[in-house]
């Protein structure tokens, strides 16, 4: 049974405030729209800034997905049918038959895995061997014989032992099966039959291993002295004679027959993994087994068509680079977003609102209101300060008039006062002076951007001075450096913007003729002045676009 979808609303892999409020709000959102299974998550760890608003209002941190890559254990979810290794071949068959399957893993008393029984395989041992005369031969314990064949047993000895047999049907006259008796191996042979004295006391006379009486028939005292003497064993069944030949081939215990090469995989492995392994592979399926061998499941290349329950809803971001890795490889069901279009593309239509808003809490905002509904104050809340962080307390070029308008509207339902509130988280989330390590700074909330073969690396921190910048100023050079060898950046910068004065100044890392071609003035080496810039997305993405693009 396919498991119901679980829906996540998530923003890009180095969230910011806005990112992470607008995620828990358009999540509640679509909620009270009747969305099912939809809840908030995050890709990366959340900033200063965004845990001290949480904190403020009392809201949980969003789940943290690592990755959205669909495993083994999202599309095996069916209840696993599997077969104790000691039990004969006839009960396969049966959960063969019973739940329309064609592959059994074969278990012990624990339930670890020891094989893997094909149907394929079973009919092919028992329905067309290769030799006919392989028909007749028979490896199993009497017990099991006697399990498949419900029968009673009149003289049994051991009886756990597994042997092979020869299976014969004691249906000649006698004066035959006087000479039939003199070619037998007595000990490896089973005979099936019915209401026959004569047939019955010869065999037992010749020590034959198993005699097994079908239709009910009385057994003689005197033949079941005889056998105890000639330490032959006496089955009763109540099957007719055909039926008893068929149901003590079915005896074998699958343990005997299972494959012992089969392929385990975990629940968590990677179906892409598990796709390579069936489709490359020779074998049909796999066991899905836990950490202790136990097994959970069996994957079959069924399996590989079946959609991951894990779904997605972008906000904040509408670029697969910056999003939760293994989003390329689930359903995208809505883009939420407030940035430049990337290249992004799904195989069947999806809501997709795009504005250029100063927050994509500003956008979820003119959601709640256009279908009516009113937030709740933690929710209010959510969307002020997303909206005030992503717009510098309405100081950005990005801010808009819608942004200032719905700024009223936020404060009468969150109850607080948007300056006062926009200075506390500001003052929360200043990380330049705060000791946080150099790289993790620069990374926290950094994104990439493509100008033709070539790719940007640019992060952002905000800062009431430039004076805690220049006490670190060497060693974010140190590690900007390293972030551009490493991830192979024609740029990599850092801009820190002072939200009281309302500039920025733009670290960099990029190659030697950069000074000539940026286009900003230069203050020191690595460093240039960015008067009146404040938007990383509206005022200097777009013109290293056009520099590193050559417009």
């Amino acid at each position: 049974m396919q498991e119901p979808d679980k829906i996540f609303v998530i923003g890009h892999r180095n969230p910011d405030t806005d990112s992470i409020c607008s995620a828990i709000a358009y999540a509640d959102l679509r909620r009270q729209q009747g969305l099912q299974g939809v809840k908030a998550a995050r890709a990366g760890t959340i900033n200063r800034q965004t845990q001290f608003v949480l904190d403020h209002l009392g809201v949980d941190v969003p789940e943290l997905l690592a990755d959205v890559y669909p495993r083994i254990k999202d599309i095996v979810t069916e209840k696993v049918i599997s077969i104790h290794q000691s039990a004969p071949m006839s009960k396969a068959i049966e959960l063969y038959h019973q739940h329309h399957i064609r592959i059994l893993p074969v278990v012990d008393d624990d339930g670890c895995a020891q094989g893997l029984l094909l149907l394929k395989r079973a009919t092919e041992l028992f329905l067309v061997p290769a030799e006919p005369e392989k028909l007749r031969r028979i490896r199993a314990s009497l017990s099991s014989i006697q399990s498949c064949l419900g029968a009673t047993a009149q003289h049994l000895l051991n009886s756990e032992r597994v042997e092979d047999f020869d299976l014969h049907v004691g249906a000649r006259c006698e004066s035959s099966f006087r000479h039939w008796v003199d070619d037998i191996i007595p000990e490896k042979t089973i005979l099936v039959t019915g209401d026959r004295s004569g047939i019955q006391r010869l065999a037992v006379e010749a020590g034959i291993r198993l005699l097994i009486i079908s239709g009910n028939s009385p057994v003689d005292n005197e033949l079941l002295a005889t056998a105890r003497k000639n330490d032959v064993s006496i089955l009763v069944s109540h099957y007719d004679t055909a039926n008893c030949v068929w149901l003590t081939r079915m005896a074998t215990p699958v343990g005997i027959l299972a494959k012992s090469d089969f392929m385990v995989v975990k629940p968590n492995d990677l179906l892409e993994d598990l796709r390579v392994k069936l489709i490359h592979g020779k074998q049909s399926g796999v066991i899905v087994c836990s950490s202790n061998q136990q097994v959970e499941g069996v994957a079959t290349k069924s399996h590989l068509i079946k959609k991951s329950p894990v779904k997605l809803i972008l906000v904040d971001h509408n670029e697969l680079s910056q999003a939760v890795p293994g989003a390329d490889k689930v359903e995208i069901l809505e883009v939420i977003d407030h940035h430049r279009l990337g290249n992004f593309h799904t195989d069947l239509p999806i809501k997709f609102i795009n504005q250029p808003l100063g927050s994509t809490c500003s956008l979820v905002s003119t959601l709640y209101q256009q279908a009516g509904i009113e937030p709740k104050k933690k929710i209010a809340g959510l969307l002020l300060a997303g909206l005030l962080s992503d717009t510098i307390i309405l100081k950005s070029p990005t801010t808009t008039n819608i942004d200032r308008t719905l700024i009223s509207w936020l404060e009468e339902y969150s109850g607080l006062d948007h300056q006062q509130f926009g200075s506390q988280l500001f003052a929360a989330g200043s990380s330049m002076a705060s000791g946080v390590p150099a790289r993790k700074l620069i990374l926290t909330d950094f994104k990439e951007y493509s100008a033709g073969d070539r790719t940007l690396g640019l992060g952002q921190v905000e800062v009431v001075n430039f004076h805690s910048f220049h006490q670190r100023q060497k060693e974010l050079m140190v590690e900007l450096k390293k972030i551009r060898e490493d991830k192979g950046y024609e740029l990599a910068a850092l801009m820190v913007t002072d939200i009281v004065q309302e500039n920025s100044l733009l670290l960099t890392a990029g190659a030697a003729e950069l000074p000539f071609i940026i286009g900003y003035p230069q203050e020191a080496e690595n460093i240039y002045r960015l008067h009146g810039v404040l938007s990383r997305k509206k005022q200097l993405v777009p013109h290293l676009l056009k520099v590193f693009n050559g417009v």
